[in-house]
């Protein structure tokens, strides 16, 4: 089990290339690549967003599962 800070301000959820392969997160690829804008508008230079991971978020007594890109995995 993790503890992380969730950032709910975010339109997406996203995790680490790192922290993926850190913790191990079976991933899965997208049909299509998830391409990230900058807030200036410029492409982000991590490259597109091409995996996702399922987990389960537990807060309190509530549990869920969710589904986050991991961004920075193609360079």
């Amino acid at each position: 089990m993790t503890e992380v800070l969730l950032d709910s301000r975010g339109t997406e959820l996203e995790i680490s290339e790192e922290f993926a392969k850190k913790y191990r997160f079976r991933r899965t690829k997208l049909e299509r690549p998830i391409y990230v804008r900058n807030v200036n508008g410029i492409l982000n230079c991590v490259g597109p967003i091409v995996d996702i991971v399922e987990i389960e978020i537990f807060f309190k007594e509530h549990k869920k599962r969710i589904l986050i890109n991991v961004i920075g995995g193609q360079k």
